[in-house]
């Protein structure tokens, strides 16, 4: 028969062992939770950056509308770090009083209260404690909740981070205006700059080869060409009626003849005009193929600066408009609230969790303990 079972030496260890990792720290977080801690009150608001719809602006832009500012998800990313930021938690302290609030309950409750010789770094990352955000980056809503030692301040802190996104939002529209205005400008700058070199150098042309048309003076030209070819046709008849009537020696023939090689000379001088290097009307160098092609160039820029200066035209416009309104808004969907109850400190989750936590660090070193142990 086996004998009956006795506490050994190291079962009163492993006891001794629960008792100081688990028991009484679990008994001082208790006693901490429910006869030290202060209680403290949430305010919760709910918000969201929105942007104004503008399809009409888009449309007549073709898109460069959307350099006045990015997508309204970077805009919400924009207020998530700026609620954080310590500019606003220095801003919202000198309002409210951030340090004097929290800090006067350091003597009785040091866990969750601010050191009353707190540094603005530590007063940020105290910030972190007390304003919890939750952000859902696909919808851009945002929810934050502040807590405080009383209802009326953590109302208070929750509407000042409204006021003060709302106003970062105004400052992003301020900034997302000018941008748009000055881009808008210097477009059009640039493009009356174009039209004006377009528009001289079409001028200069027209001074230098004396014709304001080349299309149109070669269709001139070749009008003449026709009518003397026209003439020719009617000599050429005429003589041969002529030669069928009278004699060689009749001073009419001798008379045509000499009409038709007038004729025919001035059609080849015609000709020549077409293809030398100088036009009939002096420019040296150039022959209506070239100048044609130099002509037709010079339009095209003029056209393309044309429609340039038109499009920044309509660019200003509507930057003018757009500047004219409010794009972007922070819309509340929930008001900062009003706790008629304190649930915080969540006394229960905390000391749940803290049991949990004990419980696992000392059956880790009870495990590690008689590992060791049986390897000896």
């Amino acid at each position: 028969m086996a004998p009956p079972a006795r506490m050994k030496r190291r079962h009163w260890g492993l006891a001794l062992s629960f008792g100081l990792v688990v028991v009484i720290p679990l008994l001082l977080v208790l006693l901490y939770m429910w006869l030290v801690a202060e209680d403290q009150y949430a305010s919760t608001a709910g918000f969201t950056v929105r942007q104004e719809e503008d399809s009409g602006a888009s449309a007549v832009l073709g898109g460069l509308a959307q350099l006045a500012g990015s997508s309204t998800s970077s805009d919400s990313d924009i207020l998530y770090e700026f609620i954080l930021s310590q500019a606003l938690v220095q801003s919202i302290d000198d309002k409210v009083g951030l340090r004097a609030h929290y800090s006067s309950y350091w003597s009785s409750d040091p866990v969750f209260a601010l050191s009353p010789d707190a540094t603005l770094e530590e007063l940020e990352e105290y910030w972190q404690r007390i304003v919890r955000i939750s952000y859902d980056q696909g919808s851009g809503l945002m929810d934050v909740r502040v807590l405080a030692y009383d209802p009326d301040t953590a109302q208070q802190i929750a509407r000042e981070i409204i006021l003060e996104g709302q106003q970062m939002i105004n400052a992003l529209n301020d900034q997302a205006r000018e941008d748009a205005m000055r881009y808008a400008e210097v477009e059009l700058d640039e493009a009356v700059a174009r039209l004006k070199q377009a528009r001289e150098a079409l001028t200069s042309f027209r001074t230098r080869t004396t014709i304001v048309d080349p299309g149109a003076d070669l269709q001139g030209r070749m009008g003449v060409m026709n009518g003397l070819q026209q003439q020719l046709a009617s000599a050429l008849i005429e003589f041969d009626l002529l030669r069928e009537q009278t004699n060689e020696d009749d001073p009419r023939i001798t008379q045509i003849r000499r009409r038709i090689e007038a004729i025919r000379n001035r059609i080849a001088e015609e000709r020549r005009a077409f293809t030398s290097d100088t036009t009939s009307n002096g420019v040296d160098g150039e022959d209506y193929p070239t100048l044609i092609a130099e002509y037709e160039g010079l339009v095209v820029d003029r056209e393309f600066a044309e429609e340039s200066y038109r499009a920044s035209l309509a660019a200003v416009d509507v930057a003018r408009a757009k500047a004219s309104r409010q794009s972007r808004y922070l819309a509340t969907y929930v008001q900062p609230t009003r706790a008629q109850s304190s649930e915080y400190p969540q006394r229960l989750t905390i000391s749940a969790l803290s049991g949990v936590f004990l419980l696992l660090v000392w059956s880790i070193c009870a495990l590690v303990y008689y590992s060791i142990r049986d390897r000896r």
